[in-house]
This record gives C-alpha cells, structure tokens and sequence, in this order.
C-alpha cells in the first residue's frame, strides 16, 4: 500500500510538471503566433507600397521611352541633314 502512494505522488508531481510545460509552450507559441501575425501585415504594407511605386513608374515610364526615341530619331534626322549640307 506505501508503494502504490508513493508511485501516485511521483506520477502526479510529473504530471504537474507537464502541465507546467504544456502551459508555458502555449504561451510561447501565442507569442510567436502574434509576432507572425506583425510581421505578415509590415511584409503586406511594403508589397502595397512598391506596387504603387512600380504602378506609378509604370505610367510614367512607357510616355518617357516615347518622348525619349521620338527625341532621339528627331536628332538623328538633325545630324543626317548636317552631315548631307557638309558634302
């Protein structure tokens, strides 16, 4: 009978510690978990935010590329001409 008491209070004592470890490993993972949660919504923010960049650039940039080889194809034509008046 002394043993089966003594088997009880060592198979409750780590049952309690388990417990104890189980409750703490939650806490943990709810940290994590909320650490994950910020970190997904930063990452979230910075993609909008180069998207609209990139969007913007975008619109500007197709008129700018055609302003640019219209420029050039103009000055082009300007040294053709220069080059034929010389001869």
């Amino acid at each position: 009978m002394d043993w089966a008491f003594v088997l009880v209070i060592i198979l409750s004592v780590f049952l309690a510690l388990f417990l104890i470890l189980g409750i703490i490993l939650v806490i943990l993972l709810i940290r994590v978990t909320i650490q994950i949660k910020k970190v997904t919504k930063s990452a979230e923010k910075t993609v909008i935010n180069i998207e609209s960049v990139v969007s913007n650039l975008s619109r500007f940039g197709s008129p700018m590329l055609i302003g640019k080889s219209l420029l050039d194809s103009i000055n082009n034509l300007k040294t053709k001409k220069r080059r034929k008046n010389e001869k």
